[in-house]
């Protein structure tokens, strides 16, 4: 048996069933893929947990009472849990946006899955080269040293054809790379995958170019030679940067190795299984699936370029505008794979300019986000708004934004929408007078890459349009919705009241130990406070807050209270909605909602008068708060006034629940049988 901090992560699913995690003053707070499974008796007698509440959706509370830091701390610092925690990551939301759709189109999904997990574990080393092209675009455009159109070796020296080969390494043996995830992503060994790809970039396949047997012939596209293998023509090609090879081969692969892995014993399969695999595979790859897909590539990088010559305003306007629906699928590749295609084929590319306003709009979208949401004081959402800003305006990454905020609140995209149409409306109105926005390298289009598009005036003014459309309008109509809205005000009310609460805590220790609390027996002592005399009172009952029926707290509609996870006390059906102080101190919480008060008296004792349930959700609708936190109370004085029926016609319990929150570190709490009470009538009994 683990910890309590491993057993609550077993109980709940594992780290895998774990969306995010955060805790109040009392709970522990989960957001799980599926919460269906859990055995809530079992996570109950976990030690340390006092109780768990399912709530709507897969959200799950545990209760753990004071301790609820130490054990999250716990948690979170589990190697299970590494990389857990208190956000969605990227793949999380990916894979839910994609379960909306999975079932109706399951063969699109898992191809579009393909696709996306066969290049997303290269963007670090795919952004890594594009920051060093734009290096050497950057000394080229102040004319330091020539980088496009140019004969390297020759014009340049052989210190720039080394910087070349810095980042050419990355996309003339992305192929190879692809292979490898596209494989272990098929559950195919990865290595063979490479090892088959990498047949067509070893010194012997180059060669085969000068053999005495093939035949080269030039035309309007090239040179293009066929060798004779066995009698049989091949024809050559470089493979350099031509992604659709290995996710074509590596789908075949597959299949095969799938078959080798049922014909052949376990003890006979790590060496037949890859033989067979290569020498099937890579004559297959080098006769058919290679040429195939090098024409299917040059097919469609030829359509693209014919929309772009004939109709180049659509052409501008369609990239951007179906980029955002591209991406969370993983079907944006294939288009990268085209903008490989063009800068082999033709010298330069013509599909990254119009893309590069939809990465700006993106990069906007998100910077509206940041305004709104320091303007709101919503930290969450700020810090991951400025990591994604910074990933996308410095590496051009869009995905930060788009599976961190973009795809959590559906107002972003609309408003995206109509920037992305703006930077495509700019870049090829200006494009058709002055001329297309090209680029003879492959980069992420962030401010750094900038001087690798030219002319880059163009470029420079349809990504500015496109960022400050985004912006203005997230910030003028929020991001939220007005649901989303009410709903993270009244999770801040709640939490401010339990950080309050927590804070009661602390600071009764201190005072306890200071001599406040009377003799035994003693009705009251005096001491001296500034200029004037305080009477500190001993508590020995708590009274009764409201007027109506008292019922145990066990049948109140709330678990959490009912459990006495946070304390023992009574609930009140209430008839009257005069709202008093049921014992002399200091407030300390007082939410702006108005439905809880919690009050710490002189000795120590805590006191929480929760009029509702979930009436936090109200927003104050319906309250009429009379005091503010940090002011001193007496028994009777008027906290709030509640207009019952205006609760009760809004769909909430009007129950009002009076708990000793620090109930453990007294000597007794009884709370009074049920009955009729009027505001003032004692409810429960206490002992410090």
């Amino acid at each position: 048996m683990g910890s309590t901090a491993e057993q609550i992560v077993d109980a709940v699913g594992g780290p895998d069933n774990i969306v995010s995690l955060t805790h109040c003053a009392t709970r522990l707070r989960f957001e799980l893929h599926d919460a269906s499974g859990i055995d809530q008796a079992a996570v109950e007698k976990i030690p340390g947990v006092m109780g768990a509440v399912p709530q709507s959706g897969d959200r799950y509370q545990v209760v753990i009472g004071g301790a609820v830091a130490t054990t999250f701390n716990e948690i979170m610092n589990l190697p299970s849990m590494a990389g857990g925690g208190k956000t969605l990551s990227d793949a999380d939301i990916k894979a839910r946006e994609r379960a909306k759709v999975r079932g109706k189109f399951a063969w699109l999904d898992a191809f579009f899955e393909y696709l996306s997990d066969s290049f997303r574990p290269l963007l670090g080393v795919l952004l890594g080269s594009s920051l060093i092209i734009a290096i050497a675009a950057i000394l080229d455009a102040f004319h330091i040293v020539p980088f496009q159109g140019v004969d390297r070796l020759k014009d340049a020296g052989a210190t720039w054809v080394f910087w070349d080969a810095m980042w050419r390494s990355v996309l003339y043996f992305l192929p190879i790379m692809v292979a490898y995830n596209a494989a272990k992503k098929l559950n195919v060994d990865p290595w063979i995958g490479a090892a088959i790809m990498a047949a067509m970039f070893t010194p012997n396949y180059l060669s085969l170019s000068g053999a005495a047997d093939t035949v080269c012939t030039t035309n309007d596209l090239g040179t293009q030679c066929v060798a004779q293998i066995a009698g049989l023509p091949m024809q050559l090609n470089d493979y350099g940067g031509q992604v659709f090879v290995p996710l074509i081969m590596v789908a075949l692969l597959a299949q095969l190795y799938k078959l080798l892995k049922r014909i052949f014993p376990e003890n006979l399969q790590m060496v037949f299984v890859p033989f067979f695999c290569l020498l099937i595979m890579i004559p297959i790859t080098g006769f058919i699936i290679g040429p195939i897909s090098i024409w299917l590539g040059s097919g469609l990088g030829a359509g693209l370029a014919w929309l772009n010559n004939t109709v180049p305003l659509l052409f501008a306007v369609l990239i951007p505008m179906i980029y955002p629906f591209l991406v969370p699928l993983g079907l944006h590749w294939p288009l990268n794979a085209l903008m490989l295609a063009n800068i082999s084929t033709l010298g330069y590319d013509f599909i990254q300019g119009p893309m590069g306003t939809w990465n700006f709009a993106c990069f906007g979208a998100t910077a509206g986000v940041l305004v709104v949401s320091s303007r709101a004081r919503d930290n969450e959402v700020r810090q991951t708004a400025i990591g994604a800003l910074a990933a996308g305006l410095l590496g051009g990454i869009s995905e930060p934004s788009l599976y961190g905020i973009h795809l959590r609140y559906k107002r972003i995209y609309p408003r995206m929408l109509v920037g992305c149409a703006t930077g495509g409306l700019t870049i090829g109105i200006l494009g058709w007078i002055f001329g297309t926005v090209k680029t003879s390298a492959f980069a992420f289009t962030s401010l750094l890459t900038i001087p690798v598009f030219a002319p880059t005036w163009i470029y420079v003014i349809a990504i500015a349009a496109a960022f400050v459309v985004s912006m203005l309008l997230v910030i003028a109509s929020d991001y939220r919705t007005a649901e989303q809205k009410a709903e993270w005000e009244a999770t801040q009310a709640e939490n401010e009241a339990d950080l309050a609460l927590e804070r009661t805590r602390k600071a009764a220790a201190p005072a306890a130990a200071a001599g406040v609390v009377a003799a035994e027996g003693a009705a009251a002592d005096t001491a001296a406070t500034g200029g004037g005399v305080a009477t500190l009172v001993r508590t020995d009952e708590v009274l009764a807050p409201i007027a109506g029926t008292v019922v145990a707290l066990a049948e109140v509609n709330d678990k959490v209270f009912a459990s006495k996870a946070l304390g023992d006390g009574v609930g009140i059906v209430p008839s009257d909605g005069h709202v008093i102080a049921p014992v002399s101190g200091v407030l300390i919480t007082v939410p702006d909602s108005g439905h809880a008060f919690g009050i710490r008296t002189d000795d120590g004792v805590e006191v929480l008068v929760h009029v509702g349930i979930d009436t936090v959700q109200l927003e104050g609708k319906g309250f009429s708060v009379k005091v503010a936190a940090d002011e001193r109370v007496e028994v009777g004085d008027e906290l709030a006034t509640v207009d019952l029926d205006s609760v009760k016609a809004a769909g909430y319990d009007t129950t009002t629940i009076v708990v000793v929150i620090n109930t453990a570190t007294l000597a007794s709490v009884t709370p009074h049988p049920a009955g009729t009470v009027a505001a003032g009538d004692p409810v429960i009994d206490v002992t410090p």
